[in-house]
């Protein structure tokens, strides 16, 4: 059980980190995006996927804290299941994206957070939570 708390926080820190920065640095970060994906098909897209991106984030960060306290009182998953899952599609959002713009050290990057989340998953799936 205490695998799933260390992996639900670190959904919350590494998924709330991130949210909370692009909002804080918004601007800076869309300027940076939009130098990224300038050769892509995705550059006209940039300002929507900068705020998507942000909120699936947020929405990662909150279902785990929200998840946490969800399985310490009730020993139930249903948010913890939910934050894994906008984890998992926030990575692989990101990991596309890093992709699409050839940035193959960035989707090595992702690729890192990635296996927490996958580790969940099997966590979840083992032991049927």
């Amino acid at each position: 059980m205490t695998s799933i708390y260390l992996l639900l926080a670190f959904f919350v820190i590494v998924f709330g980190q991130s949210a909370i920065d692009k909002m804080i640095n918004f601007k800076s970060e869309l300027n940076f995006l939009k130098g990224h994906f300038a050769k892509t098909f995705l550059s006209k897209t940039v300002p929507l996927m900068l705020v998507v991106i942000t909120l699936l984030e947020l929405a990662t960060a909150l279902a785990g804290l929200i998840a946490i306290t969800e399985v310490v009182r009730a020993h139930h998953f249903g948010f913890a299941k939910i934050s894994g899952a906008l984890a998992a599609v926030s990575l692989l959002s990101l990991l596309l994206g890093q992709r699409v713009a050839k940035d193959y050290a960035g989707a090595m990057t992702i690729v890192i957070y990635l296996i927490p989340t996958i580790l969940f998953w099997v966590i979840i799936e083992r032991f049927q939570l």
